[in-house]
């Protein structure tokens, strides 16, 4: 275990900023939960206690009230028998038996039996059976004597089996008997009398089995001598084969107690029964109470889940907003470690990292301006290596045209000599263009004619040309000198060593959206696919004189370099050539006006 948890702490030691202040204000989070729940818990089970003992309570009043009502309604039919019937009554003039008839008729679902007897025990009426047994002496009967012995009162019996009447069909009843001392009229004289009333012991028992005292528990009544009246179990008691706390219960007050009884713990509700004597008592095992609180963990238990869910979240929520910010500034700090100096620097999270991330961004920004000044510097040196090799015309085809011109002087072919220096003129004139380095394309087209004119006149028609340029582009900037480059290349290295009227040159210039295209093609023998790759990258410009393949006039590298100088990395020059099958050179351009591009007028 304490390898297991140097290795936990060691992790989470490595653990990333986020992951640490999560962990830790969920963990913070979860045992302040688990306390909470714990004293949820104790507190919980006591209200369930309470409320369970305020049920029981509630239910024995209820069953008690049952019982009162039953009892009361006992008690009418005594009243009603005596003092509406009896006293009313001269047992030497009229019976007894009608009234008492009609009596038991209204009240035959809670009644076995009704009877009177004089002091003698001697029966005076009784329905629905109206024969006492031979041989049993009323008079002897508790529920007789204690009538006589107590006159003022009404005495409940024990329930016992009313086998007092000669019964038809042999049957006897369990019964509770009421009995109270009367006084009977006999020929206007009064004498001592007892009204026994058998009340059906089997109304009482459904009233106790109908408690409701939760899955185990139930109801039984012991009289104030703690003999049991009534008990689900009544013959297993009797048998021995099991046991019931009813002495100790009979001097229980009223309400709610913990008992331990047989090893069991249990709620015992006790409630006195009026006018009886009698008290009701509730038995509820301990462990049908602990069972009804396993419900209660459900709710209370989802609740600390989702909490703890929710905590987590907003934990993350919120180590996210200290975390990120820092997570995204070391991000930002090893991209200029990587020499990006323009990734935005993010400033976000608390005081101190605002500050932090302020202070790298005004680092970033300072390397940034003094890294542009190198810049600005290499690419103004650059500009003007340029701008020099473009002002250069090529010294070997000056000198090859100069003394083509004077060999058609000496030849006296006066007429090419002098489209020859025209051309010369006009090539020279729109070199210089007023130092612009933007003209229209339609001057660009004129130029690169122009050079065309006098390489055909030296090659001697060695090769045709094709001109498919648009007139309808002549009026777009074009930059100056970026076709005769190409023109140059492809006669020097695709057409040179043609057969005569073999060679075929195509200019051709179209529109592509928002770009302007020109393109120079030629039927030559193509450029292998590697040596494409090379041709516009400044280490073959370098090393092109010692190649094995010299370079004429401007480099391709030099026109694509001035192309992106000028508008921007995409643009420039595209090579597309297969071996024997000819090479096209394409020039893409921004589509714009001539006004837009540099302004000025055509040369």
């Amino acid at each position: 275990m304490k390898a297991l948890f140097e290795r936990a702490a060691k992790r989470f030691r490595r653990s990333s900023l986020q992951v640490m202040l999560t962990v830790s204000f969920t963990c913070i989070t979860a045992l302040a939960l688990l306390a909470f729940g714990l004293s949820y818990h104790v507190r919980s089970t006591d209200l369930t206690r309470d409320r369970i003992g305020e049920d029981n309570i509630r239910i024995v009043g209820q069953v008690n009230y049952s019982f009162d009502s039953y009892l009361r309604s006992m008690m009418r039919v005594s009243d009603t028998m005596y003092y509406t019937v009896i006293k009313n009554t001269d047992l030497d003039q009229s019976s007894l038996t009608e009234e008492m008839n009609l009596l038991y008729e209204a009240n035959h679902d809670q009644l076995i039996s009704i009877a009177v007897f004089d002091s003698a025990g001697r029966l005076q009426a009784a329905v629905p059976q109206s024969t006492v047994k031979p041989g049993l002496d009323p008079a002897e009967q508790r529920w007789f004597t204690d009538a006589l012995g107590r006159i003022e009162n009404f005495h409940f019996s024990q329930p016992h089996v009313q086998n007092l009447f000669l019964s038809p069909d042999e049957t006897h009843h369990w019964v509770v008997s009421l009995s109270r001392a009367v006084e009977l009229t006999r020929s206007g004289q009064s004498e001592q009398g007892v009204l026994l009333v058998d009340m059906d012991f089997s109304g009482l028992e459904q009233i106790c089995s109908s408690s409701g005292l939760g899955e185990n528990g139930y109801l039984y009544i012991v009289d104030n001598t703690g003999d049991i009246i009534y008990h689900p179990n009544q013959q297993l008691i009797h048998a021995g084969l099991y046991a019931e706390n009813n002495l100790a219960a009979a001097f229980y007050e009223e309400g709610n107690r913990v008992e331990d009884f047989g090893g069991e713990e249990r709620m015992v509700t006790v409630k006195a029964i009026g006018y009886t004597g009698w008290k009701l008592v509730g038995v509820m095992p301990m462990s049908d109470i602990e069972s009804a609180f396993a419900p209660n963990w459900v709710f209370p238990v989802l609740i600390i889940l989702l909490i703890i869910l929710l905590m987590g979240a907003a934990n993350t929520f919120l180590s996210s907003r200290i975390a990120v910010p820092i997570k995204n500034l070391e991000s930002a700090v090893n991209v200029i470690e990587e020499g990006d100096l323009t990734t935005p620097i993010p400033i976000g999270g608390s005081y101190e990292v605002r500050r932090l991330g302020g202070a790298i961004r005004s680092m970033a920004a300072q390397l940034r301006r003094l890294m542009d000044d190198i810049v600005r510097e290499q690419e103004q040196k650059r500009r003007n290596e340029l701008e020099v090799l473009q002002s250069q015309i090529n010294p070997h085809f000056l000198y090859n045209t100069l003394d083509s011109i004077i060999w058609m002087i000496e030849n006296q072919e006066y007429s090419d000599a002098i489209s020859m220096v025209t051309s010369l003129a006009r090539l020279f004139r729109i070199s210089l263009s007023k130092g612009r380095n933007v003209i229209t394309l339609g001057s660009e087209l004129d130029h690169a004619r122009s050079y065309l004119t006098i390489q055909q006149m030296r090659y001697k028609d060695k090769f045709i040309v094709r001109d498919q340029s648009d007139p309808a582009l002549n009026e777009l900037a074009c930059l100056k000198l970026i076709v005769q480059p190409l023109l140059e290349n492809a006669i020097y290295h695709g057409l040179e060593f043609m057969v005569d009227g073999e060679g075929e040159l195509t200019i051709r210039t179209a529109r592509e959206e928002e770009d302007l295209i020109i393109e120079v093609s030629d039927n030559g023998p193509g450029i292998p696919y590697a040596l494409q790759q090379q041709l516009l990258t400044p280490d073959f410009e370098k090393n092109s004189k010692t190649g094995g393949r010299a370079r004429k006039g401007y480099g391709l590298y030099n026109v694509h370099e001035r192309i992106r100088l000028t508008y921007g990395a995409p643009y420039g020059l595209t090579i597309l050539s297969e071996p024997d099958c000819g090479t096209t050179v394409r020039i893409r351009l921004p589509a714009l006006p001539f006004d837009a591009g540099q302004g000025g007028e055509t040369p």
